[in-house]
């Protein structure tokens, strides 16, 4: 494992209690089945019922659970102990069929086995966490069958190259798109909980560009058949962001308008 992804898992390990517990995750209301995919997801997902999904970097699997109880047959795959054990004790507890597995994503097709299915489904804060966008891509044409199906759905790499020191300054480029090298932070707190308090706090990201996730998906044999980029985000990626009623994050009425996130779809074969 390279040793960035290393310091991420220790970050990631810790970050499942605090999450678990989040307004921003709402464990307790999926517990009631109030709650669904994100309103993204949602919209574009279509009918999954019936069908075997592989979710990569599950976390503690909400979305794998929610794509469950949507009918499909849903194996979710994290780095994290921690995150796999809560997942498992989760749907143990709610009476999910989704399946989970421990592991690095690079290893899925040994862990979850190549070939076997219909769509791999993998959403918000996934590829930053990885070094080798080719090698992710290749993985995902690995375990699709034959005219099986990628979604994913993540932040806008445009929009990850910008950053917003505080509520009144403006949102500025800071981070290099075109960058080969990660990039390392030593932070308290997470998206779900801004004053959490964590022990292992470094953490490090990677930059891809969309020409670069593009390229990779094409050049592992899969045949694009939409990009769609949305003007909103599921988190408070800066501060002036403005929560709207579909709890998505958007520019204020009076900011520029800009690429928030992005949908990518792709077929095998």
């Amino acid at each position: 494992m390279h040793e960035g992804m290393a310091l991420n898992r220790a970050n990631w390990d810790e970050r499942v209690a605090v999450h678990l517990r989040s307004a921003f995750y709402n464990v307790d209301g999926f517990r009631r089945g109030e709650t669904d995919l994100g309103p993204i997801e949602a919209a574009e997902i279509g009918d999954v019922a019936g069908l075997r999904v592989a979710h990569l970097q599950c976390h503690f699997g909400l979305d794998t659970m929610y794509l469950a109880r949507r009918g499909a047959r849903v194996t979710g795959l994290d780095f994290s102990a921690n995150a796999i054990a809560a997942a498992r004790a989760l749907a143990a507890e709610t009476g999910s069929i989704a399946e989970f597995v421990e592991g690095d994503v690079y290893d899925a097709p040994r862990l979850l086995g190549a070939g076997l299915y219909d769509l791999v489904f993998t959403s918000w804060g996934t590829i930053l966490w990885l070094p080798d966008i080719a090698g992710w891509a290749r993985v995902v044409a690995a375990l699709l069958k034959p005219g099986g199906r990628l979604y994913f759905l993540d932040d806008h790499p445009a929009a990850r190259a910008l950053d917003q020191r505080g509520a009144d300054a403006p949102v500025v480029p800071t981070y290099a798109y075109f960058n080969d090298s990660p990039f390392e932070f030593d932070a308290q707190g997470s998206y779900a909980d801004r004053d959490a308090a964590f022990t292992h706090t470094r953490s490090v990201e990677w930059m891809h560009p969309l020409g670069a996730i593009v390229g990779a998906l094409l050049a592992a044999g899969l045949r694009l058949t939409a990009l769609r980029e949305h003007d909103a985000t599921a988190w408070q990626m800066w501060p002036c962001l403005v929560r709207g009623e579909d709890e998505l994050w958007r520019m204020p009425a009076d900011g520029p308008n800009l690429p928030l996130s992005l949908t990518i779809e792709a077929v095998k074969g």
